[in-house]
């Protein structure tokens, strides 16, 4: 199994080794150059000391090329000094004539001396220097030739040259070496860092095995031990906690969830079995009536809770849209008011709407009337008798408010944090309101339609002494043309 310290190490070991290698053939380039730079000074070197000869053997002689034989040549006590040196080195007139020749100029055959003497046939500089191949030679041949301009008018140039196989000599050497070297250094090279990235990696399989302890399902109590050296590896420990903090809270709220939806399930379920066992009982038609309104009173509410259901889920899951357009809220305000008054005469609540204003808003005009109708209703479910409940729409600079205040039984300040939560209701509301609780979905889902419009529900109460939710929605940035029906 691939694992990342294999890969570490595997890279870090070519990593060195492209490193190792770009090293050495920029080494043996340099060394090469350098190398050539000091067979051109020898050359040099060479090429002076016999131009010098030439020049003060003519100043002492007078004439230094005889013509005694077939063809002119030097003076054999001048070219045997030539003849002593050790690189290729040949003397020509200035016809291109060869005048004298050193030992290993005298092993060259005739095409190679001709190559040989090529250079000086057109010298147009005092001095000129190159790389050539001579016939039956291995290798190249760097050589220098010179014009010789103080030894008489006979004398034209000479050239030096010698084999490049003596430069090379040193460079392969080198070569060989760092091939013999270097995988002994990427050998040790993978050792280490196949070390040091298990060291550095030890702190992850640490984690990793805590992780996996904590994954059972029965210990997201638990937390990573936090690295006190403040790298990487700490904020990883922190952002896993972090996680497994709102995976603990995810699994409680979905723990607390499935069982309120279970006990809120169960209650109309058992009724409306009893309901229909007792229909389908020999009993009067009568009674028979009653029993199937109550399964269908039961069958109702049951409805209501898997449509709030459905609806929540809908939301976490992202798949519930917003249809955004214009919305007129005066008009909307109006027409829950009027359902409002309905409902609180039936429940002998007063609702009145003080104040409202004209403002229009994008937004999602059947979510927003859920909202309102929401709030109010709740508003009038628990407050008693001979109680009013007062609705308002006011504009501010930014945002709009709805307010919906009540002289119900309130909420105590410990319970108010945990209103929204899903299926909470406070024990008190439930003893003293039984008859008429709810599920507990609908402030849940109140928030959730207040925030998807980009706004937010708050609420304040005090026991006793009636309660205040108020619906925060921002205005648009430019204002919004409507066209009213005619």
């Amino acid at each position: 199994m691939t694992t990342i310290r294999r890969r570490l190490t595997l890279w870090y070991t070519v990593a060195l080794g492209v490193t190792i290698a770009a090293f050495g053939v920029l080494l043996y380039l340099e060394r090469r150059q350098s190398s050539l730079r000091e067979l051109d000074q020898r050359l040099g070197l060479e090429a002076d000391l016999a131009n010098r000869w030439l020049s003060e053997s003519y100043n002492v002689l007078g004439r230094i090329v005889t013509t005694a034989g077939e063809r002119p040549a030097l003076d054999p006590g001048i070219s045997a000094y030539l003849e002593a040196v050790r690189d290729y080195l040949v003397v020509t007139d200035t016809a291109g004539n060869v005048l004298a020749l050193s030992e290993a100029g005298r092993t060259l055959s005739a095409d190679a001396l001709q190559q040989l003497t090529a250079p000086l046939d057109t010298l147009r500089f005092p001095k000129h220097a190159g790389t050539f191949r001579l016939d039956g030679q291995p290798g190249r041949a760097r050589y220098l030739a010179v014009r010789v301009e103080d030894a008489g008018p006979e004398v034209g140039g000479l050239l030096v040259a010698t084999s490049t196989d003596q430069v090379t000599f040193g460079p392969p050497e080198l070569l060989r070496s760092m091939l013999l070297i270097a995988p002994v250094i990427l050998a040790a090279a993978a050792l280490l860092g196949y070390w040091l990235a298990g060291t550095s990696l030890r702190p992850v399989q640490g984690i990793m095995d805590e992780v996996k302890d904590i994954s059972d399902g029965q210990s997201l109590h638990r937390r990573l031990a936090v690295p006190l050296a403040g790298d990487e590896m700490a904020r990883l420990a922190l952002t896993l906690n972090g996680m497994l903090a709102r995976l603990e809270q995810s699994f409680a709220s979905l723990h607390r969830f499935t069982a309120d939806a279970s006990h809120e399930l169960k209650t109309p379920l058992a009724v409306l079995r009893a309901d229909v066992e007792r229909a389908m009982s020999d009993v009067p038609k009568a009674e028979r009536m009653i029993a199937l309104e109550e399964a269908l009173h039961e069958t109702t509410r049951m409805a209501d809770l898997v449509e709030s259901l459905l609806t929540l889920a809908r939301a976490d899951e992202g798949r519930f849209d917003i249809h955004r357009e214009p919305v007129e809220l005066k008009p909307l305000v109006e027409d829950v008011y009027e359902t409002a008054l309905i409902l609180g005469e039936a429940a002998g609540v007063t609702v009145n709407l003080p104040f409202t204003a004209e403002v229009t808003i994008l937004g999602d005009r059947i979510r927003l009337r859920q909202l309102f109708l929401n709030l109010i209703t709740n508003a009038i479910k628990y407050t008693p008798a001979g109680g009013k409940v007062d609705i308002g729409l006011g504009v501010h600079p930014d945002n709009v408010t709805f307010a919906v205040r009540d002289t119900g039984i309130g909420i105590a300040a410990a319970d108010v944090p945990y209103i929204f939560e899903r299926f909470w209701r406070a024990d008190r509301v439930r003893s003293r309101m039984s008859e008429r609780g709810g599920f507990g979905l609908g402030l849940a889902i109140s928030q959730w339609i207040a925030q998807a419009h980009g706004g937010s529900l708050t609420a304040s109460s005090r026991l006793g002494r009636g309660s205040l939710f108020t619906v925060t929605l921002p205005l648009p940035k430019t204002p919004i043309k409507t066209v009213k029906e005619s």
